[in-house]
């Protein structure tokens, strides 16, 4: 089944309410492999107030290269609720929020999209904020942006990473530290779509593009 386009958008902003979330999985296709873990941290005020996280029973064999990467293994999920199970309480959890993720855009949502759609017949309409793309702008010196890069260069502590629960907290005191930065290096917005813009060269020379490309292609010279 292909999974559809993104109805949610991207959002380059320092927001005070979200849910920052993350998905753990047996592989790395949206479309052939499972959601093995699932948590997300509800902020308010920019103050976490709620957590929701549960281990999901695939229904198969976790590769070991999944397990090498996340620790979650068959013995783990045995017992653990199917997807069908949790996904309903998960909707719910993130229903009116603005999503915040780290490669949310490119990972997480398209397994999401694809588990609402052919278990609940639903659409995921989230707009989101996707902190890989907001690292790249307020972390231009950082070589990597791998979710721990960006916590080691905020001294956040990266002890249990690629467990779903606390990636979130993580990645949640990583957008605040990141929005802070935001606010002052005032950059320019996309009056399209709200993403940022970014200077960009091409073959008649340096222009200004969307950071949300090919999603919004607006472009203005420099």
């Amino acid at each position: 089944m292909a999974v559809r386009d993104l109805t949610g958008r991207r959002l380059d902003q320092y927001i005070e309410d979200y849910v920052v979330f993350d998905l753990e999985t047996t592989g790395i296709s949206a479309e052939e492999d499972s959601i093995i873990e699932i948590s997300a941290i509800k902020v308010k005020g920019h103050k976490p107030v709620a957590e929701f996280t549960s281990l999901i029973n695939p229904g198969s064999h976790i590769p070991a290269g999944a397990t090498n990467i996340n620790g979650i293994t068959d013995e783990m999920v045995r017992e653990a609720p199917r997807l069908e199970e949790v996904l309903p309480d998960f909707m719910s959890f993130i229903e009116g929020e603005i999503l915040v993720g780290h490669n949310i855009q490119s990972f997480d949502l398209l397994f999401l999209y694809r588990a609402a759609e052919e278990l609940l017949k639903k659409e995921v309409v989230n707009d989101y904020v996707d902190t890989l793309y907001m690292a790249r702008a307020c972390l231009p010196q950082l070589k990597r942006y791998r979710l721990t890069d960006i916590s080691a260069h905020f001294q956040i502590g990266t002890e249990g990473a690629h467990r779903a629960l606390n990636d979130c907290m993580m990645n949640q005191q990583c957008y605040e530290h990141m929005g802070k930065l935001l606010k002052t290096v005032e950059p320019e917005v996309c009056p399209q779509c709200g993403s940022l813009l970014r200077r960009r060269s091409g073959k008649f020379g340096e222009f200004y593009g969307c950071s949300n490309y090919p999603n919004c292609r607006f472009t203005r010279n420099v």
